[in-house]
Formats: structure tokens, C-alpha cells, sequence
């Protein structure tokens, strides 16, 4: 007869290897799940830095006619341009744009239709913070009058919901050309102008909106992070099953009762 030792052996070990099993499709998946979030933000971080590179070389770049660019569908290989336009200011039609930031600041922008000989642009006249204390502003101050050239940067419409970027009693939270254009009684080219001169010069208190920060972010130590999740997964697999088979030598070796 087999000894009942023996007879017990063959079941332990069985479910042994089907804990491992289990565990290991677990980490398995944790470790493709981490890598993939690693790699994830490595593009992340490559797409910041072509990012950057665009802002560099455009801020580099001599100002042009805003009509060499505003001749097509603004992307985000067109953002930051320098461009120049003159027309004059909609006053009828300006909008307070809420929930922006500048740098450290949150405020607002207002926007305005410059009307021009060769087509209507949407021109963000600047940024203005907004004191704790108050309230957005419910109307916009007057834009200058009369001809007025603009010199300011290419800027892609911005994406959201209806309720975002349609102008509702003057203001909205999101600028789209397309949106602001449903509204109004002419066309609008696509994209707007983030305005950084203006002459003759405005006397409305308004700053021009900054390029973004030109960092690269915390995506690589994001990316390390996420691999060296995958390699603690897959090395607590290899502790676990130490454990488990060093438990099954001090079971083996433990005195009979």
C-alpha cells in the first residue's frame, strides 16, 4: 500500500501549481497592462517635445500675413505662428471667454471679429485675471476703434460641447471659430489670432495669453514608474512561489504527530 504521506503529496502539489498558474495570468496581464502605460507615456513625452519644438521654431520664425496661413483648417503643426492682420473690430460682437489661465493665473479672455478686406478672423484681444472676490464680467470692454493692425499668434479652434463654445449672452467657455460663426452674420476662417500687439494700442488693461510652458512634463519619470511596477509584479510571482515551495520542504521535514 502507498504510504498516506505520498497519497497527500500529489494533491498539494496540484493545487500549488494551479496557484501559480493563476498567478502568473495575473501578473502576466499586470505586466502588459504596466508596460503598455510605460509606453504610453514615453509618446506622451515625444509628443511634448515635438510640441516644444514647434512652439520654438515658430517664435523664432519672422512674423508673416496672417493670409499664408488662415488659408486652411488650423492644426496643431500651424499653432504659434506670428502673423500679422489689419481690419477693424466688431464691437457689436465681442465675447467674455471664462475659465482661462495664463501662466499661474485663471481669468478670462475676450474675443472679438476683426473684419478685414480678404476675410473675417476671430482675434483674442487678451487675457484679464479675475480677483477672488469677483464675478465674471458680464459684458466687454469696447475693442479700439477703427483700422487696427494685429500682430499675435496662430491659435487652432478649440473642441467641446455646444453649450462650451456657442456664445450665450456674450460669453462661452471655449473659443471655435465655427461655433462663434453660427452666430454672426458673416463667415469666419477657421482658428483665431491670440493677439500680442495691437496698433494703435488698446487701453483696455488686457495681457496677451503666453505660449505654453515649453517643459517636458513628468511623463518619463510617469514611464519608470509604470515598468518598474511590471518588474515588482513579476518579481513578487518569483517570492511567492519561494514561499510556497519552501513551506513544502518544512512541511515535508516536520515530525510526524
Amino acid at each position: 500500500m502507498p504510504k498516506l504521506g505520498t497519497m497527500g503529496e500529489a494533491p498539494q502539489g496540484r493545487r500549488l501549481w494551479l496557484r501559480w498558474a493563476v498567478m502568473g495570468v495575473a501578473v502576466i496581464c499586470l505586466a502588459v497592462a504596466f508596460v503598455n502605460l510605460g509606453r504610453w507615456q514615453l509618446d506622451r513625452l515625444q509628443q511634448r517635445r515635438d510640441n516644444n519644438g514647434v512652439v520654438v521654431a515658430h517664435e523664432n520664425a519672422a512674423v508673416v500675413d496672417w493670409q499664408t496661413v488662415f488659408n486652411h483648417p488650423i492644426t496643431d503643426a500651424d499653432q504659434w505662428q506670428r502673423v500679422s492682420v489689419r481690419g477693424t473690430f466688431d464691437a457689436e460682437h465681442s465675447y467674455v471667454v471664462r475659465y482661462r489661465s495664463n501662466g499661474e493665473q485663471t481669468g478670462w479672455e475676450i474675443v472679438t471679429p476683426l473684419r478685414t478686406p480678404h476675410g473675417n478672423v476671430l482675434v483674442s484681444r487678451g487675457f484679464a485675471a479675475r480677483p477672488a472676490s469677483e464675478d465674471f464680467p458680464t459684458t466687454a470692454p469696447a475693442p479700439p476703434a477703427g483700422e487696427v493692425t494685429v500682430i499675435g499668434y496662430v491659435r487652432r479652434d478649440e473642441q467641446g460641447a455646444s453649450n462650451a463654445t456657442v456664445p450665450i449672452d456674450g460669453q462661452m467657455r471655449l473659443i471655435n471659430s465655427e461655433a462663434v460663426a453660427g452666430t454672426l452674420p458673416y463667415p469666419l476662417v477657421d482658428g483665431y489670432i491670440g493677439a500680442t500687439e495691437m496698433t494703435p494700442a488698446a487701453t483696455d488693461g488686457l495681457v496677451p495669453v503666453s505660449p505654453p510652458d515649453l517643459t517636458e512634463g513628468n511623463h518619463f519619470s510617469y514611464a519608470l514608474q509604470w515598468f518598474a511596477f511590471a518588474i515588482i509584479a513579476g518579481v513578487g510571482l518569483v517570492v511567492l512561489i519561494r514561499s510556497d515551495l519552501r513551506d513544502r520542504r518544512k512541511a515535508k521535514q516536520a515530525p510526524a504527530n
